[in-house]
């Protein structure tokens, strides 16, 4: 049913969507998603501020079974957009995947009027 919104909005991406988790920590964004199976060569990060996207795209299984008992990995192209609501330092990102798990680093850029902590 979401699927079918989201097209009609124009918000859908085709393919499957893999899952994310996005966290706000003081001095950075932390972006991790899951992407069994692919390696730093399937996936494309491109950031126009203030929109980061994620694309990649996971190979169909290799073998066609006459008739799937159950399908629920997802293959195809993926694309996932995120907005920051802090400045950022695009320069500083830092991507690595690991055991089929993508982690995006986004350092946060000082604001006018930011507090900066003495430690």
């Amino acid at each position: 049913m979401q699927e079918r919104l989201e097209s009609l909005f124009g918000l859908a991406t085709p393919g499957w969507s893999p899952p994310v988790d996005l966290a706000e920590l003081h001095n950075r964004y932390l972006l991790t998603i899951e992407l069994p199976g692919l390696s730093r060569s399937d996936v494309h990060l491109e950031y126009l501020e203030p929109v980061l996207t994620i694309r990649g795209k996971r190979p169909a299984p290799g073998c066609c079974p006459e008739r799937y008992q159950q399908l629920e990995r997802g293959h195809g192209e993926f694309a996932r957009a995120f907005r920051f609501e802090h400045p950022v330092h695009a320069d500083q990102f830092v991507a690595d995947i690991t055991d089929g798990v993508l982690t995006v680093t986004i350092p946060k850029r000082a604001t006018p009027g930011t507090r900066i902590e003495v430690k």
